[in-house]
């Protein structure tokens, strides 16, 4: 069986004048950062992924080590991390985000809870039916 972990973090807006506050703002509320996440790793390695959507090509763990300073170790561990969130997607040379917009990724996952709620309320129902609630 294949599991999407999926983490919404109901929080303020920012301003909609800082790209950078906006990009965090969008990954913290997905729950892509931890709190444990202090140097942001987990973060400048999401917003190499966003930039390579231009180039339509996956990048591999090298080039993003490369590209955020951080060693192949912690790039592949928050790469991981993402593909479990069902956000990025692993190809032979490397990864990539599913989507080419981020408001596709916000109804992929969307639909993804979705689906979660729905499975949750057909058991709940037969829950209460088994209990004799």
């Amino acid at each position: 069986m294949r599991f999407t972990k999926i983490t919404i973090i109901s929080s303020r807006k920012p301003s909609l004048n800082d790209i950078n506050e906006q990009l965090q703002w969008f990954g913290g509320t997905l729950g892509l950062f931890g709190i444990r996440d202090r140097d942001k790793s987990c973060f400048r390695i999401f917003i190499e992924l966003v930039k390579n959507l231009k180039v339509d090509e996956p990048i591999s763990s090298d080039e993003l080590a490369e590209k955020t300073g951080l060693s192949r170790g912690t790039v592949i561990h928050h790469v991981n991390k993402l593909m479990r969130s069902g956000i990025v997607t692993s190809e032979r040379t490397g990864y990539q985000l599913k989507v080419d917009k981020l408001e596709d990724l916000v109804n992929i996952i969307k639909d993804n809870v979705d689906r979660a709620f729905e499975n949750l309320t057909h058991v709940a129902k037969d829950l209460d039916k088994k209990l004799g609630l």
